[in-house]
């Protein structure tokens, strides 16, 4: 494992990221939109650490659905507090659901105990303009986490 890649235990994927001034509006508060960066990376982390390198499943899904994309069908978020200039913060993924096209996940964005930021997403697999069934190994892995 890649430290840079968080670690996958007791089901919750957990990475860490630190705030930069580039991450900051003029307050010093981070900018709203910067959590949707830091948790993307956090499932993109999630996937990687599950075996689902994005290079190496995007080669393979090119063969069986040319034109696949994942993409975030839907986003539920709740700014519960700010992170400031210099945090060390925790993003912690875990899978809600898992569907044949399509995998809901709980999102936290923390810093210590504090809870910042609480988002479910909901992510499907697409090929041709439609949904298509998600690689059965990442189902599994991702179904595995579940229990």
């Amino acid at each position: 494992m890649n430290s840079l890649d968080g670690a996958i235990g007791d089901g919750l994927h957990r990475m860490q990221v630190r705030v930069y001034y580039e991450d900051t509006d003029f307050s010093g508060i981070v900018y709203h939109a910067n959590y949707l960066r830091f948790m993307e990376r956090g499932r993109t982390n999630y996937l990687r650490l599950l075996g689902a390198e994005q290079s190496a499943l995007f080669a393979e899904a090119q063969s069986e659905a040319p034109g696949f994309a994942f993409v975030v069908r839907a986003m539920q978020l709740d700014f519960l507090k700010p992170a400031k200039m210099d945090d060390v913060l925790e993003i912690v993924t875990r899978p809600l659901e898992v569907r044949g096209a399509s995998i809901t996940m709980h999102q936290q964005v923390k810093r210590g105990d504090d809870v910042l930021i609480e988002a479910k997403v909901k992510v499907a697999f697409v090929a041709g303009g439609r949904a298509r069934p998600i690689p059965k190994p990442l189902r599994i892995a991702m179904a595995a986490d579940l229990g």
